[in-house]
């Protein structure tokens, strides 16, 4: 067995090469990596998850996901599979799970992330838009959408941070 840093080094570097592999191919050399570590390992389960989606398996990707959380998947690697299940079960056809997934992720408390995750909050954000738009929830989708952009931008924020906002309150058509 390799140590953790050797085995995430090749990791990286596999996923650096995405492109270069063909589907069947790049699942096959994420589960020869994982196949090094044990079978309930987290990260290892969450790493074929992650392959199975990339490479348009969703269904499958679903499977490896869950598991890697209910095995205790943690840091970075916990946030990222939160975001890419409720991503796979929203394209699956169940948004309204993604919401759920998405909008507990989005009411962890910033305290209990550190600074990797919280750099993931805007994707967090940004599939809970897509999956609040296909709930036909399209205001709160565009506010949350506007929300996460109006930092961004050089300028106009505030008025564009207040626009979001007024988005949830303003009736329809205004």
């Amino acid at each position: 067995m390799t140590n953790d840093h050797d085995w995430e080094t090749r990791v990286t570097a596999l996923w650096e090469r995405l492109d270069d592999h063909e589907p069947v191919d790049f699942r096959a050399r994420v589960a020869a990596l994982a196949a090094e570590r044990p079978a309930d390992d987290p990260a290892a389960l969450f790493e074929q998850g992650a392959a199975h989606d990339s490479t348009g398996m969703p269904e499958e990707a679903v499977t490896f996901y869950r598991r890697a959380l209910d095995l205790g998947l943690t840091g970075l690697r916990r946030r990222r599979a939160v975001i890419q299940l409720a991503s796979s079960l929203r394209n699956l056809g169940r948004p309204d799970r993604s919401v759920e997934l998405l909008t507990a992720e989005r009411d962890l408390p910033a305290d209990r992330l550190d600074a990797d995750e919280q750099a993931l909050s805007g994707a967090v954000d940004a599939f809970l838009a897509l999956a609040l738009a296909d709930t036909g929830r399209d205001r709160e989708a565009a506010s949350l959408a506007l929300g996460a952009l109006a930092p961004l931008l050089p300028r106009y924020n505030r008025s564009l941070a207040y626009y979001a906002r007024a988005l949830l309150t303003a009736p329809d058509g205004s």
